[in-house]
């Protein structure tokens, strides 16, 4: 008999010990917070790994165009050759972090089933795109073949994405694997507040680019840490839980370039502490 209740107990234990190490995390089971990779754009993605494992960060948003190792000219283009791929795999494995999305990436129409293949390989979730609307009936052919997500991004007026409108009206009556990257930064550059473009979109939000502005309606404004500029982003945080969202926040810090590392581990602690409030 002592057998069973000491498994019993043990699994108990061990219960709560994993309820707790949630609470401590300050994260939603479905919220996947991590780092877009353009963040470290002055480094190679090794070093930015490196980095982001120093801080305990678990998923990262690839992007084209980062040179893969501190030596060496490959790139985490979505034309990498199976051995580059590995490598990326293996930077990956080592730092004990996961690839969940890909982009900024916007191809023609020949190259969409390699974004797709690259994505499979490195077990991407989200490939983050701003295509040519005569691309739709493509890409949500191959979004239902491979299972993975598009997620349309906005950059700031005058791109075409700029206000949650145009992919709200573009995404109506597409497949569920189709849906919106909200940069909610890009967003307040452009003037539009992030809580209503949130909700213009709700049900179709996959991933976040996650910033705080040091000025609103102003192309020129930069990054500050979470919580200490105009973005709103404990209301951001708020209205999201509201929705039931699932997904993938990355934050993307594109100023203090050389040493941005403590103002990210700031704006994440600041995610935590909102968070940890649901």
């Amino acid at each position: 008999m002592k057998q069973p209740i000491f498994r019993t107990l043990f699994s108990a234990l061990f219960c709560l010990s994993a309820l707790y190490a949630t609470a401590q995390s300050g994260v939603p089971a479905d919220w996947k917070l991590g780092s877009q990779a353009y963040t470290f754009r002055l480094f190679s993605l090794e070093e930015a790994l490196e980095k982001l494992n120093s801080i305990g960060v678990k998923y990262v948003e690839l992007y084209p165009g980062q040179k893969i190792s501190k030596s060496g000219e490959a790139t985490t283009a979505f034309t990498a050759s199976p051995q580059e791929l590995n490598q990326i795999k293996s930077l990956l494995s080592k730092y004990d972090i996961q690839a969940v999305a890909y982009g900024v990436v916007s191809p023609n129409d020949e190259d969409w089933p390699k974004v797709f293949a690259f994505a499979k390989a490195l077990g991407i979730e989200v490939i983050t795109t701003e295509p040519r609307a005569n691309q739709f009936d493509l890409i949500e052919k191959l979004c239902q073949e491979h299972k993975i997500k598009i997620a349309l991004h906005n950059h700031p007026v005058p791109s075409f994405y700029w206000h949650p409108e145009v992919p709200a009206r573009l995404l109506e009556g597409r497949s569920e694997w189709m849906g919106v990257c909200a940069d909610i930064g890009h967003w307040v550059r452009s003037g539009v507040d992030p809580i209503e473009a949130l909700q213009r979109l709700e049900g179709r939000i996959h991933s976040l680019h996650m910033k705080d502005l040091n000025g609103r309606g102003i192309r020129s404004a930069h990054d500050v840490p979470w919580g200490t500029g105009t973005c709103n982003v404990a209301g951001v945080l708020h209205e999201l839980n509201r929705q039931g969202f699932k997904g993938v926040f990355s934050a993307e810090y594109e100023h203090n370039w050389e040493n941005s590392l403590p103002e990210v581990k700031e704006s994440m602690d600041y995610f935590k502490r909102v968070s940890a409030q649901f």
